[in-house]
């Protein structure tokens, strides 16, 4: 690929981008014109979009590295998905604490390490839109879920957090997705879940990486903090 045409394109770099929400996100990107880089611990499934760079967002010195090889290849990226995210189904009573300090890693701290990487370069440069995928488990409260809720809660606060502390340079916004129909529950670090027993019909993949699109090409003067989408049939209380 021409250098010079390569960078002139945005530039994104998605975490947790080689299968589900992540990996249609980097498609679409891709079809839009950006030079994506998917951030994974595993490689993409079938034909993959972009750029994989293997990265553990639990590890620093991974995520160091990924920041490296972005920047002295790419330069500084215009967007940040932080989408990287492990699911977890055990009641706080009889559940396994080296397991919830797994999850805690990939979900809270994974994203906190992601954007100490990236974020204070994009300040420099004065544009630039950092989108955390969260979940609607943020605000609502099932048995079994706790653990689960209790990062995306704590994820939810990092962004509006750090939306104060870039003072209007960038724009922060979350996607707090209901169901959806992706290997997300197939890989749980623990229990057993399928959106069929959950009952509430769900969303795709596509779905939610569309809603990402349209926040990210809304104008520098309008930014969109939250969205939430669901199935029509999932209730919610937030």
């Amino acid at each position: 690929m021409d250098i010079l045409f390569m960078q002139k394109k945005k530039i994104a770099v998605v975490t947790g981008g080689s299968s589900g929400i992540g990996k249609a996100i980097c498609e679409t990107l891709d079809k839009k014109e950006y030079t994506v880089i998917n951030a994974d611990i595993r490689s993409p499934e079938g034909v993959s979009s972009g750029e994989y760079v293997s990265c553990d967002v639990t590890s620093a010195k991974d995520v160091d590295h990924l920041y490296d090889y972005v920047l002295s290849t790419f330069g500084i990226p215009e967007v940040l998905i932080s989408n990287a995210g492990q699911g977890i189904h055990e009641k706080i009573t009889e559940g396994d604490p080296q397991k919830w300090a797994g999850v805690v890693d990939v979900n809270l701290m994974g994203a906190l390490r992601f954007v100490r990487a990236f974020v204070p370069n994009m300040m420099e440069q004065e544009k630039g839109t950092i989108v955390f995928v969260s979940s609607t488990a943020a605000k609502q409260a099932y048995a079994y879920g706790g653990i689960y809720s209790a990062t995306k809660a704590a994820l939810n606060m990092v962004a509006r957090t750090l939306q104060l502390e870039v003072e209007g340079t960038l724009k922060v916004g979350m996607v707090s997705p209901g169901v959806v129909d992706t290997p997300f529950f197939k890989n749980m670090i623990s229990g057993f879940h399928t959106v069929e027993d959950i009952g509430w019909g769900s969303l795709s993949a596509q779905q939610i990486a569309d809603v990402i699109c349209y926040m990210l090409d809304l104008p520098p003067s309008v930014n969109l903090p939250e969205i939430v989408i669901t199935p029509t049939n999932q209730p919610f209380s937030g």
